[in-house]
């Protein structure tokens, strides 16, 4: 806390959250680095967060669509299941190294392993579910059943 101001600095949710068994760990990484060539940009933290691709799920008249944003992911590193009602997008997103004879100072992509899961509701056609992946983008369109779309009722007003 700033003396003189009486407002404290804001914290971030991380802060906040006592549990978190990288914390410590993370902080003597920020000491360590915090001068010299290897130092971080002031505010800078390092991450050991897993990454886990940014979805968006909306709906239109006809389909349930899940957009997930897979940068540098092939297509061939990608699984998508249904199962039990539940969309499951799994993969991995692989480190490959170009520069073999220079040495790093700083990775900031995460690699490995990921996993999404999203439950569907029941007015979904499973027999007819098509995913398309371009650009980094898989799109999923989840078909409705014919009961389950909107239908216009017209009433008449006396």
């Amino acid at each position: 806390m700033e003396t003189g101001t009486g407002l404290a600095p804001i914290k971030t949710f991380r802060e906040f959250v006592t549990n978190d068994p990288f914390r410590a760990l993370q902080q003597r990484f920020n000491r360590m680095f915090g001068e010299g060539p290897l130092a971080f940009p002031a505010g800078e933290n390092l991450s050991f967060a897993a990454w886990s691709p940014a979805c968006d799920i909306f709906e239109t008249a006809d389909d349930i669509v899940v957009k997930a944003e897979l940068p540098g992911i092939k297509k061939e590193d990608v699984k998508l299941t249904i199962e039990n009602n539940v969309l499951t997008l799994r993969g991995e997103r692989k480190f490959e190294a170009e520069t073999k004879k220079e040495n790093y100072y700083r990775v900031e992509q995460s690699y490995g392993e990921f996993s999404r899961s999203f439950t569907l509701p029941t007015s979904v056609d499973l027999k007819n579910v098509n995913a398309e992946f371009k650009d980094g983008v898989l799109s999923v369109k989840l078909p409705k059943r014919e009961e389950a779309k909107p239908k216009a009722i017209e009433v008449n007003v006396k």
